[in-house]
């Protein structure tokens, strides 16, 4: 495998908003009632991992001084919640849930497939550092199962075929179609409806 694990990295010694970004967090800000900007936190630290990719110290240093609150607590929000990263990840973070209805629906082959196409195991990313691949604990479209995270999208009802096809879309510089890799429409049953199939109007 060719692969780095990130674990050399080095903390930046400071952080700055970018001025869009910073409006953006002011805008968030704004929301709260006075002595209320404390909710802002996790917003913001989108914010700051949006615009860097990841969290870093810096970055949570700022957001706590923005919110005027001491910097533990914006490190135990960061800390607490996984979709906040804590160190570098590759320019596409395959996040694949493996709780129990993805793994009953295949969740293991798919980390297998992700593993033998990237190179990586998990945690790690890949040395060109495109990619990175994690396990990630349930993501909440139990029923669109097996399901990866990539950005801002979900990649469900996933089989090995699709996911290959997928990483070769993102290999190839492509944007996959994002949610069912199966045509199926939202959450409805994997075999199409069922109910209320043959009402006609103006029957009750």
């Amino acid at each position: 495998m060719s692969s780095s694990n990130t674990e050399g990295f080095v903390q930046p010694t400071s952080f700055a908003f970018t001025a869009e970004n910073l409006a953006k967090a002011q805008a968030v800000i704004a929301k709260y009632p006075a002595g209320r900007q404390r909710s802002a936190v996790m917003p913001i630290l989108d914010i700051a991992q949006r615009q860097e990719g990841w969290v870093s110290v810096a970055a949570m240093d700022v957001v706590a001084e923005m919110l005027d609150l001491a910097p533990i607590r914006v490190y135990e929000v960061a800390t607490f919640y996984t979709m906040f990263q804590l160190k570098p990840v590759g320019k596409y973070h395959l996040q694949v849930c493996t709780n129990l209805p993805c793994l009953l629906r295949g969740s293991d082959e798919i980390i297998d497939a992700c593993q033998r196409e990237l190179g990586v195991g998990i945690g790690e990313t890949t040395a060109d550092g495109k990619f990175t691949l994690s396990e990630v604990e349930c993501l909440g479209a139990c029923v669109n199962a097996p399901v990866i995270w990539i950005g801002d999208d979900y990649y469900e009802d996933l089989d090995i075929a699709s996911t290959k096809k997928i990483i070769a879309a993102l290999k190839a510089g492509e944007t996959p179609q994002a949610g069912s890799q199966t045509g199926r429409s939202g959450s409805a049953p994997a075999g199409g409806p069922t109910t209320l199939t043959g009402i006609r109007g103006g029957e009750g």
